[in-house]
């Protein structure tokens, strides 16, 4: 077949071998036949059975690898279904490329079946880019940018509406071009930085998620060990960039302006590593406590001047951080009070979550990823499950809506499967992707996923109560078989109401149990709370 013979699919397939986009998570409707149909032999096609949790296995897998992904969506009504898992990629800063299948442009003057009207625009602004091209044979140059948008930092989902009849028209040639390298900062800005490092008496760092995106605990953690630099997690932050059981460790920034404000007037320096400053969740007044001196580090230009106060220093942490690590010496000041830990939990029937969760940490493999979703537990989670993996072990969702933990699970585990995945998900929350255990079944992903049932949305009960509501309706669930509902999908499970009946469970998971598993835990219904 001569060049002048191939067509959109040819060129578009061949791009997607030389781009490494071969593992694509779909739900299909007839839009994508034609990309789909002849599917080739050495493409991996992930089956998701609603777009929502296609777009969280597909977040997991690509936060894991830590390389872009593509998801293939079906037209209006899926990337509909879809929307509120693409919120949660562009807040995670996912490189993820999203294609859609539009309607026949031939039939799409007269408002057809299925045809998606202003297919670009429908999921802005959650999206870098969105096109829908102009015409078929300009479908590879949109991947290819689509690709290219990306993974240059700042990273986020992009989207490409592909109309049902371009594929078997011809196509333009395209090469793939390699991932734009992430950029270094102004050398002045991290000498201004360094500067202040030296001359100050009680620094504190932030270490926002960037750092483990990037690659670069290792680099950070040394940094902070030289600075004598206390290292607090921001708020809401979906991974560990910095080991919890280490010395320096402080502790988690509350979402509150006045109780964040509180927690860093101790220091004469703050300096924030890839993470906005900072990310709130209520609002209880100004507070009249002023931030010490501040730098913000971020390669993200809107992240800097957003930001109220501070310096910025614009650059990738896989560059600044080397290069201020190198600027400082070690400064010889008396090291930081570690974050205190509570006493271990007492065993119960009904079991409390930081029962549970210290029982898990406490067996968990050292290798194993963490996949969390349980809202209502939080506070438990940080006292009583530390994160140490320094390399990609802790996934959450930067955004708050809820659906993210069930379906990134799976995909971080068929991520990597030579270690087990652990998702801790809460009853609420696992009701918007539970048809991600149908695929983790399918893909015999090596994951456990524990259910904390409290049968409540109880964050929304205790939140509401803090706020002054009462009596708030939608808050009771109770009567939810997990048990059933992951056996019905191909999973095995157990119910958990006991201690005894815990430790015994997790002692089987992590010896070497091969595929997916559910255990639905019963937890004590009483929450904290929660800030």
């Amino acid at each position: 077949m001569g060049s002048e013979d191939r067509t959109v699919r040819d060129i578009t397939r061949g791009l997607m071998r030389e781009l490494g986009l071969t593992t694509v998570f779909g739900n299909p409707g007839t839009t994508e036949v034609p990309f789909l149909t002849g599917w080739p032999d050495d493409f991996r096609y992930v089956l998701g059975l609603q777009e929502s949790v296609v777009v969280s296995m597909a977040d997991g897998y690509a936060q894991s690898r830590r390389e872009p992904v593509l998801v293939n969506l079906h037209s209006a009504g899926g990337v509909g279904h879809a929307l509120g898992a693409v919120f949660t990629a562009y807040r995670n800063r996912t490189p993820m490329v999203i294609t859609a299948g539009q309607q026949t442009r031939t039939v799409m003057f007269g408002e057809p079946f299925l045809g998606a009207t202003e297919a670009a625009n429908f999921p802005k602004p959650y999206v870098k880019w969105s096109y829908e091209p102009a015409r078929a044979a300009d479908v590879p140059a949109a991947l290819q940018r689509a690709y290219q948008m990306a993974t240059t930092p700042p990273y986020g989902p992009v989207f490409v509406s592909i109309p049902a009849d371009d594929w078997d028209e011809p196509g333009v040639e395209v090469s793939a071009r390699p991932i734009t390298p992430g950029f270094a900062p102004d050398p002045s800005a991290v000498g201004q930085l360094a500067e202040s490092l030296r001359d100050c008496a009680r620094p504190a760092f932030v270490a926002g998620p960037a750092v483990d995106q990037d690659g670069v605990v290792d680099e950070f953690v040394e940094l902070a060990e030289k600075t004598g630099a206390a290292v607090w997690v921001p708020p809401m932050s979906p991974r560990c960039s910095f080991p919890e059981d280490h010395p320096n460790f402080a502790g988690f920034l509350q979402p509150e302006q006045k109780l964040l404000s509180q927690e860093l007037s101790a220091y004469d320096l703050v300096a924030v590593f890839g993470a906005p400053a900072f990310t709130y969740h209520v609002y209880r007044g100004e507070t009249d406590i002023a931030l010490p001196e501040l730098f913000l580090v971020h390669d993200d230009p809107d992240v800097l001047a957003r930001a109220r106060s501070g310096r910025g220093v614009q650059g990738t942490m896989a560059h600044a951080i080397p290069q201020l690590n190198a600027q400082v010496g070690h400064a010889g000041r008396q090291q930081p009070t570690p974050m205190p830990r509570p006493d271990k939990p007492a065993a119960s029937s009904p079991m409390t979550a930081a029962y549970v969760f210290d029982t898990i940490t406490r067996a968990l493999p050292a290798d194993a990823a963490v996949v969390e979703e349980a809202p209502s537990h939080r506070n438990d989670l940080h006292e009583f499950f530390p994160i140490t993996n320094r390399d990609g072990g802790f996934f959450a969702g930067f955004s708050g809506a809820l659906g993210y933990g069930v379906g990134a699970a799976v995909g971080v585990a068929m991520a990597d499967t030579s270690r087990r995945t652990v998702g801790l998900i809460g009853d609420g929350s696992s009701m918007y992707g539970i048809q991600s255990i149908w695929t983790a079944v399918r893909e015999q992903a090596p994951i456990t996923f524990v259910i904390l049932d409290n049968s409540k949305y109880a964050a929304v009960a205790v939140l509401g109560e803090a706020a002054g509501g009462s009596k708030l309706p939608g808050v009771e669930l109770g009567g939810i078989d997990f048990n059933e509902l992951a056996t019905s999908l191909g999973c095995p499970a157990k119910t958990i109401e006991k201690p005894e009946e815990l430790t015994a469970a997790l002692e089987e998971e992590f010896a070497g149990k091969q595929g997916p598993t559910l255990l639905h835990v019963k937890v004590d219904p009483g929450q904290r709370f929660l800030y």
